[in-house]
């Protein structure tokens, strides 16, 4: 698995970074959504220089124009519902893309272990095609693992890239040994932060990002 961690070269993604991070920034909701957009948008760019091309004669009012254009099949693949926005941006980008939905969450089972419940999935085949997951936060891996073992059910892909906006070494060397360092796959992340606290939140991360995009959700065990 080849590992692209888009922080060690400065880049205007530093912004959109420090924005999401910042606790006062994070009070505007719609600006928290955008940044997140934002990253997936010049992760997408970032993406599209190792896919592959093919030249495509353009008719204009005046000639022939001779364009490179993207030749891949890709199909987007998102995590609900943090991943909504990143998943947006790189639709923002790579527009013509089929999409996929998958819903997972977290929960403790009766030997008090973190585990992630896949429930929902909607997928095209994905047999033969550029495969791209995105989900903003890659703490522990479990999530993404799930999702994309579950998208394979729908097809090999000729290449799958998972994206993020912040990941953990942890994570990292998680997804290396659940995927068997597959060649197939490369792993994006715009960051890479030092640690998990006790309860698998990335530090110093940014906290919940499905929290900050779309408001805190209520717990079953919350409700009296």
């Amino acid at each position: 698995m080849n590992v692209i961690n888009l922080s060690e070269h400065n880049s205007v993604l530093n912004q959109y970074l420090s924005e999401i991070r910042d606790v006062e920034i994070q009070k505007d909701r719609l600006r928290f959504r955008r940044n997140i957009e934002r990253i997936g948008e010049f992760m997408a760019v970032e993406l599209s220089k190792t896919l592959d091309y093919q030249l495509t004669n353009v008719q204009t009012p005046l000639g022939i124009a001779p364009v490179n254009t993207i030749s891949d099949n890709i199909v987007l693949a998102t995590i609900l519902r943090a991943g909504l926005p990143l998943h947006q941006g790189f639709l923002n980008i790579f527009d013509k893309a089929e999409n996929a939905f998958l819903s997972a969450y977290r929960r403790v089972n009766d030997k008090g272990e973190l585990e992630i419940v896949a429930e929902y999935m909607a997928a095209p085949s994905i047999e033969g095609k550029t495969l791209i997951v995105a989900d903003p936060m890659l703490a522990t891996g479990m999530s993404m693992e799930v999702g994309y073992l579950a998208l394979l059910r729908h097809g090999k892909p000729k290449h799958a890239h998972l994206c993020c906006a912040i990941a953990t070494p942890k994570s990292i060397e998680y997804m290396r040994n659940a995927l068997n360092d597959s060649e197939d796959v490369t792993l994006w992340c715009a960051a890479v932060d030092p640690i998990l606290n006790d309860k698998k939140y990335i530090v110093p991360g940014l906290g919940d990002a499905g929290d900050l995009c779309y408001g805190i959700k209520v717990h079953l065990s919350d409700r009296s």
